[in-house]
């Protein structure tokens, strides 16, 4: 659990910093001069290197906790993302999402104590070759999701980049070896890879234009309910003896705090 955890903090903090890179660099000309000024910033590096560490650390956690598990914890980042963002960029949560944030440690705590290791089951080839077939969906679906108007725009784009991120989480689990040779012919590779891009590219379209609150909420469940099942039925993850109840109410508790804090998945904006 420490390193999905440890995830969810290098997440939650990276928005924080980007943040303060993206308002620093919109003092000025917009568009791909103010993308320019951020880049140069050494906030929005640090940012991209948490990005990194904290996808480093979500392989690891993926690779020996129940998805279940994982998920959870990551959509925990947004809690971390609202107690940094309070203290970096003096947002002030109302009482209600510091609630949040207590419910969605509450929920990791329950899932900590009921988790097992990760299922024994090795992924079928048909799941194998489903992962890829995901991943081209949501490339499809995206777009069309895009030509929607208002609240359906950006829960579609935010539902599908949660898809992606999903099919980022599956597909770990379903790689068998990390060596050259059978990692490039393996189909959950380059589903990992598609997935993950298409879920980057769609959930910054909807957060540039649409709701932010939407977007991420939407982005929350894609994320996190798919793949726990998967993980469940398909790969054999399971729980502590006679925990089962206690997982479940620990995985409904932490993403209905993530969904508390959706807007947090905003880039924050501080209180003047």
């Amino acid at each position: 659990m420490t390193c999905a955890l440890g995830a969810a903090v290098c997440f939650g903090t990276a928005t924080v910093l980007q943040a303060m890179a993206a308002r620093s660099a919109g003092e000025g000309p917009g568009g791909d001069a103010a993308l320019l000024r951020a880049l140069r910033q050494w906030r929005f590096l640090a940012g991209l290197a948490l990005d990194g560490l904290g996808f480093l650390l979500q392989i690891a956690a993926l690779r020996s906790l129940p998805i279940y598990a994982v998920a959870a914890a990551l959509a925990s980042s947004l809690a971390v993302t609202a107690v940094v963002a309070a203290r970096l960029l003096r947002v002030r949560p109302t009482g209600n999402e510091w609630a949040a944030v207590a419910v969605v440690c509450a929920g990791l705590a329950m899932l900590g104590v009921a988790s097992g290791t990760e299922g024994s089951r090795a992924g079928s080839t048909e799941l194998k070759y489903a992962m890829p077939a995901a991943a081209v969906a949501v490339l499809l679906l995206g777009p069309a999701g895009g030509r929607l108007r208002g609240w359906r725009r950006d829960l579609v784009l935010g539902l599908c980049a949660g898809f992606g991120f999903g099919v980022v989480e599956v597909s770990v689990r379903l790689i068998d070896s990390l060596a050259p040779g059978p990692l490039l012919t393996d189909p959950a590779t380059y589903a990992l890879v598609l997935g993950g891009g298409a879920a980057f590219l769609l959930l910054t379209t909807a957060l540039e234009r649409g709701s932010v609150t939407v977007a991420t909420a939407g982005m929350v469940v894609g994320e996190t309910v798919g793949p726990a099942v998967i993980g469940v039925v398909w790969l054999g993850d399971r729980t502590r003896e006679g925990l089962a109840w206690l997982a479940v109410v620990g995985f409904v508790v932490a993403v209905a705090g993530a969904l508390a804090l959706a807007r947090f998945g905003e880039a924050p904006v501080a209180e003047g």
